[in-house]
Formats: C-alpha cells, sequence, structure tokens
C-alpha cells in the first residue's frame, strides 16, 4: 500500500535530516517540516479519506506508531544539542574571573522624601490619609473658603474634567473629607498627587504635595511654628534656620510663608566666590505655606469655630526633594534615567 510505504519510509528520512542539523534553530526547522500542520506526516493522511473505509484503521494506527517515532528522534536529537550547547557555553567560562554583581534598584527621591516626611509626623502622632485625585468642585474650592468667582482660583490652573468635576490642585480636599469624618482632636497629613496646568524647569503638570493640619481646643500659632521648625530641621539639619513671612491663603487666617536657610550656600548666599543660583544670594528658601484654618472652613465641616481652632499647612514634596539632594532641574524627576536614580540606591 502506498501510504503505508509513505509514512514508514518518513523514519529513515528524517533520521537522515536530524544527523546534518547541528543547531536547535535547524532541529525546529526539520520538526516542522515532518510534524508541523502542513508537514509531510500531515499531508500523507490528507489521502486516509481516499482509502477503503475497511483500510484506514490499519493505515491510521500506522501513522500514530510513525508520529511517536519521529517525535522520539527529535527529542533525542534536541537533549544531543542542547548538551553540547551547555558544554560550548562551560568551555568559554572563565572561574578566575570576578563575579558580577547584579544590578539593584532603588526608591525614587520623591519618594524617599515622601516616605521621610510621613515617617516624620508618625512620630509625632500624625494620622496619614488619601482621598480620590479627580475631585469635585465643592471639596476643592468652595468648603475651602474659595467659592466661584473666589480670585484665588487663578492661581490653581485648574484642568477641568465637567464644570463641577476636576484634577484635584492641592492635597487640601482631604483636610476636609477627614474633618467631616472625624471629630477633634484630629491631626493628620494627606501625602499624594496633584495636578495644574503648568510645565517649566520648575513646574509640572503633575506632582506630590503633603497636606498636613491639627485641631483641637486652643491650638495656636506657636504649635505651629514648633511643629514645622522641628520637622525641617530633622528633615534638613539641626542647623537649618526657619523663618516666617505672613502671606494670604483663602482657607487660613492668619497665613505664613516658610522659609529655611538655603542649603546649597549655608545661608550664605554664594558658594565661594559665585552667587548662590538656588537661592538668588538672599541665603533663604520657600519651602511650605501655613497658617491657622479659616473659621469659614471649619464650618464647611460642621465645627464650632468658637469651641476648636487648628493649623494647617501644605509643601511640595518635588521641591524638598531638590533642597535636600541639589537636585537642579524637576524634570529630572520625571525623565527615568537610571543613571540619576542609581545614585539613591
Amino acid at each position: 500500500m502506498d501510504l503505508l510505504k509513505e509514512l514508514e519510509s518518513l523514519v529513515p528520512e528524517l533520521e537522515r535530516g536530524l544527523g546534518q542539523a547541528s543547531s536547535l534553530q535547524e532541529l525546529e526547522e526539520q520538526r516542522i517540516a515532518f510534524l508541523g500542520r502542513k508537514g509531510r506526516l500531515a499531508q500523507v493522511m490528507a489521502h486516509l479519506p481516499e482509502l477503503a473505509p475497511a483500510e484506514r484503521p490499519r493505515v491510521g494506527q500506522a501513522a500514530n506508531t510513525v508520529k511517536q517515532a519521529l517525535t522520539e528522534l527529535f527529542e533525542q536529537r534536541k537533549v544531543v544539542l542542547e548538551q553540547a550547547k551547555e558544554a560550548a557555553a562551560l568551555s568559554r567560562f572563565d572561574p578566575s574571573l570576578p563575579g558580577r554583581m547584579p544590578w539593584h534598584g532603588s526608591l525614587h527621591p520623591v519618594t524617599l522624601v515622601m516616605e521621610e516626611i510621613c515617617s516624620v509626623f508618625g512620630a509625632l502622632g500624625y494620622d496619614i490619609v488619601t482621598g480620590p485625585e479627580v475631585e469635585n468642585d465643592y471639596h476643592n474650592f468652595e468648603a475651602l473658603n474659595m467659592p466661584p468667582e473666589h480670585p484665588a482660583r487663578d492661581m490653581q490652573d485648574t484642568l477641568y474634567i465637567t464644570e463641577s468635576i476636576l484634577m484635584r490642585t492641592h492635597t487640601s480636599p482631604l483636610q476636609v473629607r477627614t474633618m467631616k469624618s472625624l471629630r477633634p482632636p484630629v491631626a493628620a497629613i494627606a501625602p499624594g498627587k496633584v495636578y495644574r496646568r503648568d510645565s517649566d524647569i520648575t513646574h509640572t503638570p503633575m506632582f506630590h504635595q503633603i497636606e498636613g493640619f491639627m485641631v483641637d481646643h486652643n491650638v495656636s500659632m506657636a504649635e505651629l511654628r514648633g511643629t514645622l521648625t522641628s520637622f525641617l530641621r530633622t528633615v534638613f539639619g539641626g542647623d537649618t534656620r526657619v523663618r516666617f513671612r505672613p502671606s494670604f491663603f483663602p482657607f487660613t487666617e492668619p497665613s505664613a510663608e516658610v522659609d529655611i536657610s538655603c542649603c546649597i550656600c549655608g545661608g550664605k548666599g554664594h558658594v565661594g566666590n559665585e552667587p548662590c543660583r538656588v537661592c538668588k544670594t538672599t541665603g533663604w528658601v520657600e519651602i511650605l505655606g501655613c497658617g491657622m484654618i479659616d473659621p469659614e472652613v471649619f464650618k464647611s465641616v460642621g465645627y464650632d469655630p468658637e469651641v476648636y481652632t487648628g493649623f494647617a499647612f501644605g509643601l511640595g514634596v518635588e521641591r524638598v526633594a531638590m533642597l535636600k539632594y541639589g537636585i537642579g532641574d524637576l524634570r529630572m524627576f520625571f525623565e527615568n534615567d537610571v543613571r540619576f536614580l542609581s545614585q539613591f540606591a
């Protein structure tokens, strides 16, 4: 029978072909040629329907036997070639060469700074709270004493999704959400991403902020000053000088900007004979904003401003990281350059 002869001829033909296969790639080509969907075995079996019904079982059984034999030949040759490949690799191995240390990743500098800040305030008894990055107008603006048409909204460069839904421009909405869900005393920090329409050497559309606040009976500006001074000297060093300047924020009254002595020039205003580019020869750099929580904010969350007082502050994590690590360009945080990131391992 012609089909049986063709089937039986496949085995010796494959043996000759495998003897010439000197690589795993050539072996795979042989496998496809004989056992692939359009291979030699499949071509022979395509004629099976042409046989008489009584002959088909015999030929089918022979085809299964041939297929098993072909598969075993492939597996045997594959083992031989893999062993030869491994032996060739070992022959090139020089055990006297020094070992190669694996590359270790590192946390991003922004993550390092954020974890350090959270650790400092965690040790002071502050809770860490989180919330949505897609926020509504009420929590982002109105509850923070910024009603519609308030000029302070122009400072935010807001990314609106709809008229009332937006990407949060600061982490201060978490102050509102937390106070609405808890009764005083409350002390919490809210780290997270914020979004604004701004992009240059010192600004990016997405950056990280940490909002902090405390509310209780008789909380004073002196406690705010003591808390932030302790925090800044923990992060930047015990010799860091701290000063508070009057400022304005719609959700705090009174409000202040906080400066620290320049980390680059040590507050001298110059590095050697060159003027300091970071502090612009002033010896001071702005680091955060703060103030006593405005009574209007307390009213929006159901706190009695005649009973409770509190303070709040907010800072940009990237700015702290730039000053702490002496990084001159904000964009380096987002370029994913392994050479830059490996310095923080």
